[in-house]
């Protein structure tokens, strides 16, 4: 493993060699496969573009980013600027490096954008973005080479798979009444996390290495302390899934959710919208405890649920209810 490591640092040596010009390219290129930039370009499109895109969209992140993390925690490999004080932290996170989940997001989200487009342009500038968007995390040094590499292939796979099963389950959900699929939604939810405690106590006895937690204090002072074990992120996904499927089964029943209009009322029905996420999500967050432990957890799906509810079910039930919007 140590060879694979430092076959990697020497090989992101070299690509931060290639000069401080790189930098806010990169940052940028980054911030394409950042999680809160996705959390805003899947409102945008479920609530102004396409209704059906938008929602299979975000769900497809909260499976992805449950399915990152739970890699992350089974491989426990550390980001590079951990493992080697030669590596300059131009960015810092807090979890394991492999596989990369910008990487992995990017194939998923942009590829299936370009699915939904099918123009030979599209796919040209999506593979384009995501293969910017995992070199970027090699030059900020918080990605290995290989957590790019691996990140792309997991990402291909869940795209590859949701291509394939996405019919078939639609049509098998589609024959359940709302109770029995709010169900469904709820235990494959429920499975995300507890896959990540099975993942987690796999590790047994292991522990952070110390040098892990000096070397990224060093590169990154002023930053959060790395914190790989914590299951809040993955807590998260599974709560946002079961908040945006329940949404789903809800204005679905009551009508459906067209996405079409004037561009003024598309204007103002993402304004109310995003004004009300960030009201729920900032606002449950100073009121609700943040740790790891059992209540604390168990607050944070609730949060991320109503953040997930909102978006998809209760914003279109009240854009109609305003004649901003039409039911299909």
């Amino acid at each position: 493993m140590d060879t694979i490591l430092n076959f990697n640092i020497t090989v992101t040596l070299l690509v931060q060699s290639m000069g401080g010009w790189l930098g806010i390219p990169m940052i940028l290129f980054s911030f394409l496969g950042n999680e809160v930039f996705y959390l805003f370009v899947a409102p945008v499109l479920y609530w102004c573009i396409n209704a059906s895109l938008g929602f299979r969209l975000g769900l497809l992140l909260m499976i992805s980013g449950a399915i990152n993390s739970n890699l992350k925690i089974i491989f426990h490999q550390p980001r590079p600027y951990w493992y080697s004080t030669e590596v300059s932290a131009y960015s810092s996170e807090s979890s394991f490096g492999f596989p990369s989940g910008h990487a992995q997001n990017a194939v998923v989200v942009w590829g299936t954008i370009a699915n939904w487009i099918r123009r030979l342009w599209t796919w040209i500038l999506a593979i384009l973005i995501i293969f910017l968007i995992g070199f970027s995390r090699i030059y900020l040094g918080v990605h290995s080479p290989s957590d790019v590499i691996a990140g792309w292939l997991v990402g291909v796979l869940i795209l590859w798979v949701y291509v394939k099963l996405e019919g078939p389950v639609s049509r098998w959900l589609g024959v359940l009444g709302p109770f029995y699929q709010t169900l469904v939604a709820l235990s494959v939810s429920l499975s995300m996390v507890f896959l990540g405690a099975i993942a987690l106590n796999s590790l047994g006895d292991w522990t952070i290495p110390e040098s892990w937690i000096t070397n990224a204090s060093q590169a990154a002072p002023g930053t959060e302390t790395i914190d790989p074990l914590a299951l809040s992120g993955m807590v998260s996904n599974a709560g946002a899934f079961f908040g945006m499927a329940a949404g789903w089964i809800f204005i679905k029943h009551n009508g459906g959710f067209d996405a079409g209009g004037k561009w003024w009322q598309r204007l103002v029905r993402l304004g109310i919208g995003l004004l009300i996420v960030g009201f729920i999500w900032a606002g449950l967050r100073v009121i609700f405890p943040q740790g790891e432990d059992v209540a604390s957890l168990s607050l944070r799906y609730i949060r991320y649920a109503l953040v997930g509810f909102w978006i998809i079910g209760l914003a279109p039930f009240l854009f109609i209810r305003l004649k901003l919007a039409n039911t299909i």
